[in-house]
């Protein structure tokens, strides 16, 4: 439950920032081009959604500033990399269990 309230909680905050034209992200189709493409709004939202999704419901709903800043380097410059893979698939290469 405290992982729900927490991923609600950080998607509000993250969404809060959305423009009035908001666009529909799908993130199963995304490459790591689109998402080094997407801008600040489109990084943040990834990588919140990307934290929350890997630490599943069975983790505190904590997020460690200094654990989230380290994977969004990785992650960051795993898709610098591989620039043709999906999104969901350089996750999993980068914060799979």
């Amino acid at each position: 439950m405290k992982t729900t309230v927490s991923i609600l909680f950080a998607a509000a905050l993250t969404l809060s920032s959305v423009p009035a034209n908001a666009v529909v992200l799908d993130l199963s189709t995304m490459t790591c081009k689109q998402f080094v493409e997407s801008g600040d709004d489109g990084i943040k939202m990834v990588l919140t959604w990307m934290d929350g999704w890997y630490k599943g419901d069975s983790d505190e709903a904590v997020i460690d500033t200094d654990v989230f800043v380290e994977n969004a380097k990785k992650f960051g410059t795993y898709c610098g990399k591989n620039p043709t893979m999906s999104i969901v698939n350089a996750a999993e290469a980068i914060l799979g269990k």
